[in-house]
């Protein structure tokens, strides 16, 4: 029987847990302890080095971007000269690098691929050769290569005077590569914005097409439409204001060609070494990518009659895309990182800039903070791109 006069209540209500036996109440305090030991070092180190700087008489701060740079730069995708600004000269330095980058990543995805699926050719030639060409290029180190085919630039192409001479109006030197291009025309602008309205186009088109193949099984010839379209738009463009033909054809003058576009072999090692390099492992991952896909699916699209180019674009690359895509944004990003390496063979890329401008200004902290800031800045660009690419094919499952 309950005794008289005890509080039933005092059973029912829970014990109160110590602080410290209580593993959320333990979490948080640990979280913030841990959030002020690196507030802490972060406050320490931070005042610390700017009672050294100050000691030192170091300036700070980035009021050096608007002074003089007294520098020049041999290549540059803007104008500039040595009276511009820092700004300018980091500008261009970021330029430089977005392009070999850009240039590169394409370069490298199409060669990648090319090569990957030789990997796995039933021709025991090819397949050696694609083989051969994996283990060779990825043994070696992109420095090297750099190295190399620097060399090759400077040591067997002819001098100016000597140059190769393959067709009219193009030159190889060991100062690069020199072509004619078209005279400057209003009718130009006019050619690029039917090239990108053909660009337009051609999306619309796929997309249409692809639709069509889902409701009817019809296939479309959008390959052949497609090109007709990029190359018929800008010629009936280049026809209509006038056709103009007139060329700007580099023209020897002293130790060197003026005039057309110089392709400096500085460019050209760096894309070479860094495009081959990062192709023989873009290739491993296209080859990983397509055996990953069932070879059932080979056979059920070979027996509805379907080629082998159809085969490989309808059936397995699109199914390969959602295992290639992930560790291809990782060599995307190897690639950007790894221009950086520019500098070893002289191209004007941003770390090269960056160095220039730290050595005259002596802020070393604001320039590689500002290297740091930028590469982070490509790696997270593309990143998010690949990202949203490998969300929009993924397979939708209900």
């Amino acid at each position: 029987m309950p005794e008289i006069g005890k509080d039933k209540t005092a059973d029912s209500l829970p014990e109160a847990v110590p602080f410290f036996n209580d593993p959320a109440k333990r979490a948080i305090l640990f979280q913030l302890s841990a959030m002020l030991i690196f507030g802490l070092l972060g406050y320490y180190l931070i005042t610390n080095t700017l009672a050294n700087l100050e000691r030192q008489a170091i300036a700070t701060g980035l009021g050096f971007l608007e002074k003089e740079s007294s520098f020049e730069i041999g290549e540059s995708l803007i104008s500039y000269s040595a009276a511009d600004t820092y700004a300018r000269a980091l500008l261009v330095g970021v330029l430089n690098t977005l392009i070999v980058s850009f240039v590169g990543i394409i370069l490298t995805v199409i060669l990648g691929t090319f090569i990957g699926v030789a990997r796995l050719s039933t021709n025991w030639l090819v397949s050696r050769i694609a083989a051969v060409y994996i283990e060779v290029f990825q043994d070696i180190p992109v420095l090297l290569q750099l190295f190399f085919w620097y060399a090759i630039f400077y040591e067997l192409l002819p001098s100016p005077k000597e140059a190769f001479n393959p067709i009219a109006g193009v030159f190889l030197t060991n100062r690069g590569l020199v072509f004619a291009i078209p005279e400057a025309h209003p009718a130009h602008k006019y050619i690029a914005v039917a090239f990108f309205s053909g660009c337009v186009l051609v999306y619309l088109l796929r997309r249409w097409a692809k639709r069509r193949q889902e409701k009817t099984g019809r296939l479309f010839p959008v390959f052949r439409v497609s090109a007709g379209i990029l190359l018929g738009l800008p010629v009936i463009t280049w026809w209509l204001a006038g056709a103009p033909i007139a060329m700007d054809v580099p023209v020897l003058s002293g130790f060197n060609f003026k005039g057309g576009v110089n392709i400096s072999p500085e460019f050209t090692a760096l894309l070479l070494g860094l495009v081959l390099y990062t192709a023989a492992f873009v290739a491993e991952v296209v080859r990983a990518g397509i055996q990953s896909v069932s070879h059932g699916q080979t056979e059920a699209a070979m027996s509805m009659g379907l080629k082998s180019g159809q085969i490989l674009n309808l059936v397995i690359l699109p199914q390969a895309l959602r295992v290639i895509i992930p560790p291809l944004t990782s060599q995307m990003l190897n690639l950007t990182k790894n221009s950086s390496l520019a500098v070893a063979i002289g191209y004007p890329d941003f770390v090269s800039v960056a160095g220039t401008t730290i050595n005259q200004t002596g802020q070393a902290m604001e320039g590689i903070a500002m290297m740091m800031v930028v590469y982070l800045f490509f790696s997270l660009t593309t990143s998010a791109f690949m990202n949203w690419y490998n969300k929009k094919i993924a397979l939708v499952e209900r």
